[in-house]
């Protein structure tokens, strides 16, 4: 899909059910500090789960964005959209690709690492073990999605060159 004027459009139609996306600054949380950052640039691709049931979610946003609304009333559609059952629940096995090294995902990261995304409803970074010392995962709860991302670094960018070494 490719970003317009009115959103996203698709620009190829495939056949496997993965959806490929430059992802814009306002698919973080409305508190991150690069929310509105116009240099954000996060090439993603998703599995067919996550293009069914977490990329309807960013597509509202992104139309709930060029129309002007404000931090608060997207938190509120969200909520909203969610609470009425108009946006999918997320289904099992949802995750993303995010390996290209052009990405830039903030002023502080700019293109962080190569990694995989995983999706699971609700608050979940504890129960899995994420976070801890030591430990290659990374995790990160979106209450406004209603969803953990937990984040797995891979050691090489999708042109197949060295990714930055993983701190332990």
């Amino acid at each position: 899909m490719v970003l317009g004027r009115k959103g996203y459009a698709t620009a190829v139609k495939g056949r496997n059910g993965f959806l490929c996306i430059v992802e814009r600054s306002w698919g973080a949380a409305t508190d991150d500090a690069d929310f509105w950052n116009p240099k954000v640039r996060a090439p993603i691709c998703f599995n067919p789960p996550a293009a069914r049931t977490f990329v309807p979610i960013f597509l509202m946003k992104t139309k709930l964005v060029l129309a002007g609304k404000s931090k608060t009333e997207i938190v509120q559609a969200t909520a909203s959209a969610l609470d009425k059952k108009e946006l999918p629940a997320l289904e099992p096995g949802a995750m993303c690709y995010m390996m290209s090294s052009q990405q830039y995902l903030s002023d502080r990261g700019m293109n962080w690492h190569p990694h995989l995304m995983f999706f699971v409803a609700g608050n979940a970074a504890k129960s899995w073990g994420a976070n801890l010392p030591g430990s290659p995962v990374i995790a990160a709860d979106d209450p406004e999605e209603r969803v953990t991302i937990f984040l797995v670094w891979v050691g090489t960018w999708s042109d197949g060159t060295l990714a930055p070494q993983a701190m332990h």
